[in-house]
């Protein structure tokens, strides 16, 4: 069938991508095109293969999904994204929205909704899970600029202070007091804490 919608799966897990092939391919109006394991190989296959709809997870080697989805619109606007992610976090779906993907599901949903999600996207609808989107408009916008971020994910392995100050070529002063400006939009204890919650509420 030449109707049919191209679907490009990328995920860096086989079994999920096997999984949702396997799904998908029962759908008489659906094609899977191609697989990928990493966000930087999105583009390039997306060319190729001529998928219409990119169905993409967050976290992947390379870049992660929402890099790859911003990159994925700007060179190549015909190909709709859709984030299909475990990660159902707040600040994950603004700043995917911000990339301009067309719809963001969780994993867990049924099959035939994320079947469905695809053609509604596919026909320049906007598909969001509506739990997701309540909690988002809850939670209110990313409170932390975007150096306290970039410090907040250079701490997340334990770098000390002065590692942190070598990684982003900032005073040890500088660095000090965006890791306590981040803790205090926190509300948290210290900078674990602060990178725990800034993740749960993906602002980083």
């Amino acid at each position: 069938m030449s109707d049919r919608i191209k679907v490009l799966l990328a995920d860096d897990q086989a079994l999920v991508r096997g999984a949702l092939s396997a799904l998908l391919s029962l759908e008489d109006d659906l094609e899977v095109v191609a697989e990928v394991e990493r966000g930087d190989e999105i583009v390039t296959v997306a060319q190729q293969s001529k998928a219409d709809v990119a169905v993409i997870d967050i976290e992947m080697p390379g870049i992660d999904g929402l890099a790859a989805s911003a990159a994925l619109r700007a060179e190549m606007p015909t190909c709709r994204v859709l984030i299909v992610t475990t990660f159902g976090r707040p600040g994950y779906l603004r700043r995917a929205m911000e990339s301009g993907v067309s719809g963001f599901v969780v994993k867990d949903a049924p099959a035939n909704e994320l079947a469905d999600a695809i053609r509604r996207v596919h026909a320049g609808l906007q598909v969001v899970d509506p739990t997701l989107a309540a909690s988002t408009l809850a939670s209110g916008n990313n409170p932390l600029t975007s150096r306290e971020i970039d410090v907040l994910r250079a701490s997340r392995d334990g770098a000390s202070v002065a590692e942190i100050s070598d990684r982003l070529f900032l005073g040890e002063g500088t660095v000090r007091n965006y890791l306590s400006s981040a803790i205090g939009k926190t509300a948290t204890r210290n900078r674990i804490e602060a990178v725990r919650v800034a993740e749960q509420n993906g602002w980083l």
